[in-house]
């Protein structure tokens, strides 16, 4: 826990957003991207930033290993692969959903207990097969359902009332908003409901960042230096395979990523340098190309992050443009030695 209490909320007004993209096609700026950017230092200090960091917004998924690490704090035993899906947006493979079995035996539960949304898998292939093979959608198969068995899980170690475990007055969600505040160093602005069902917390992208940076800093064997393990080790069972997020945390030494529907990421280092990205119209083209150069202004090496430039615009087959961050996110020039 850290020792200065939180900060006051965020405001709730409409986000001053800025341009943060563009879909450029045969030399003209075809499209604009806008949103919002926060780079912090090792420091904690804000490097960089473009756009509204500071409004309240939904990090939705992205916010998930806080969520997990208030469940380590509240006992949850999982390590390795288990816990990374308890940090997850999953794509419904098959391991997945083994994971989130073994989760649920281990609480002596059945995907019966889930209080997630029944739906078909994440990934588009895996969908497909799914649809071929006539399998109808199941909680089991939602991108969220290892967080769900794990919030289970924690339920039944503390012996907490399971059918009411997404009430935002649940003990578990109690703690999960603590724990929201202590990582994000603010008061969280309000509370809705994402699409999963579980409890969904307002903080700023600014907070956001701060949390993920205070993950990846912390102390060996904390909670959170037990999720930011797991995941790193683990990203495909945090994500999928093919998936981008994934693809960024291997091409990045040491770098934790969590993506979050419309548009979040969030992505820290060991020493404390993070980013989080808004996509204001929830483009996910547009969410990594702008982390990307987000990653660039924090002084991440740009060669490894070279494929995360941004999607190719095809015109009869062959590519005529692409998706690109805006010059402000390209990563300042180094000095030339005397």
């Amino acid at each position: 826990m850290h020792d200065s209490l939180p900060a006051d909320a965020p405001l709730v007004r409409d986000p001053l957003h800025a341009p943060v993209a563009h879909l450029v096609r045969g030399g003209i700026v075809e499209g604009v991207h806008y949103g919002s950017v926060v780079v912090l230092g090792a420091g904690g200090e804000v490097r960089f930033r473009l756009g509204d960091t500071e409004a309240a917004f939904y990090p939705r998924s992205a916010l998930k290993p806080v969520q997990a690490a208030a469940m380590v704090r509240a006992g949850l035993p999982l390590d390795g692969a288990l816990l990374s899906l308890a940090a997850a947006s999953h794509s419904g493979e098959e391991r997945h959903l083994a994971g989130a079995r073994r989760i649920l035996e281990l609480a002596g539960l059945t995907e019966d207990d889930l209080g997630n949304v029944p739906d078909l898998p994440l990934d588009p292939a895996v969908r497909d097969t799914w649809i071929r093979e006539g399998r109808p959608p199941s909680r089991l198969a939602q991108n969220c359902s290892g967080k769900h068995a794990a919030m289970l899980y924690t339920a039944r170690l503390n012996g907490w009332s399971l059918d009411d475990y997404l009430d935002p007055a649940h003990p578990l969600q109690r703690m999960i908003a603590e724990t929201v505040e202590d990582l994000t160093g603010q008061r969280v602005a309000t509370v809705t409901a994402d699409g999963c069902g579980a409890p969904l917390f307002a903080v700023s992208l600014h907070g956001l960042a701060r949390a993920a940076a205070r993950i990846t800093t912390a102390a060996p064997g904390t909670p959170e230096a037990r999720v930011a393990f797991a995941m790193r080790e683990h990203a495909e069972m945090a994500s999928g395979s093919g998936r981008d997020v994934a693809a960024l945390m291997r091409a990045v030494p040491g770098l934790l990523a969590k993506d979050g529907f419309e548009g979040v990421q969030v992505a820290a280092l060991p020493d404390g340098r993070a980013v989080a990205v808004k996509i204001a119209d929830g483009a996910s083209r547009a969410r990594i190309p702008v982390t990307a150069g987000a990653l660039a202004r924090a002084g991440v090496d740009p060669s490894p992050l070279a494929e995360f430039g941004g999607e190719v615009l095809l015109g009869g087959g062959r590519p005529v443009g692409e998706v690109r961050p805006v010059l402000a996110l390209r990563p300042e020039p180094v000095p030339a030695l005397l």
